[in-house]
């Protein structure tokens, strides 16, 4: 017979909050192109647009498994002109690859209010979340 898990709040609010503890104080690396099929896979022919800092206590405690990202300071110059589709999440080592996620202007892991950047221009996020799945 096949698993059938099921989580309890417990269990996903204590895996979340043990996952955000890594982004503390972590780089939030704004990308162009197809997303990697996952945080382990190299970047390839992706363009870094913008780097972006997480607060020393990345996110608020996590409710029903998820987690809510606390202010994320802006990045004061991009690094390069495209449109926005992935980002990637460091650990504060700016080399620990922590999770990827989609950006787009809602309904997204990251959402902005535009996903046009222009190399030069200030950068900043709208909302950042993340999820445990209960099941």
């Amino acid at each position: 017979m096949a698993a059938n898990l099921k989580k309890s709040n417990t269990v996903v609010n204590a895996e979340a909050n043990a996952t955000a503890a890594l982004a503390n104080s972590g780089y939030l690396r704004i990308y162009d192109g197809t997303q990697p099929a996952n945080a382990d896979t190299a970047l390839s022919g992706n363009t870094l647009l913008a780097e972006l800092v997480m607060n020393a206590t990345a996110f608020a405690a996590a409710s029903n498994g998820v987690l809510t990202a606390n202010a994320i300071t802006q990045d004061s110059s991009a690094n390069a002109s495209g449109t926005a589709t992935f980002y990637r999440l460091f650990k504060s080592d700016g080399t620990t690859a922590l999770w990827d996620d989609n950006v787009a202007t809602s309904s997204a892991g990251l959402v902005m209010a535009t996903t046009t950047i222009t190399a030069g221009q200030i950068v900043g996020v709208d909302s950042l979340i993340y999820t445990i799945p209960k099941s």
